[in-house]
């Protein structure tokens, strides 16, 4: 019993986090929110990160069935043009990223 509990000491990995985590609770339950609007375009910002990905649900703090409600709104801003896809603005080709005009290649 005694080796089982400094096994069980040792396993622990190092630099994680001490004492109890904190839960975040859902913003939405707190506020009695049934369905989440895709037209609040304010209150889904707080979802979409600054390149313009979805945020998980242990960054938010949503439960389950919200975090699944503010996704598919999320999704719908998009096609209804109220959210953008991608972030705003061309850093993201000045990194290197994306397709780059090849000179060595010929037209084809």
């Amino acid at each position: 019993m005694a080796r089982e509990k400094s096994q069980q000491q040792q396993r622990r990995r190092p630099g994680g986090p001490q004492g109890q985590i904190r839960r975040r609770n859902c913003f939405f339950c707190k506020e009695h929110i049934a369905e989440i609007d895709y037209k609040n375009v304010n209150q889904l910002r707080r979802y979409v990160s600054e390149k313009g990905k979805i945020r998980s649900r242990r960054i938010t703090g949503a439960c389950r069935r919200h975090q699944v409600q503010v996704a598919t709104a999320v999704k719908r801003a998009r096609e209804m043009a109220l959210l953008p896809y991608v972030a705003e603005g061309a850093e993201d080709r000045e990194r290197g990223g994306g397709r780059r005009d090849r000179g060595d290649r010929g037209d084809r």
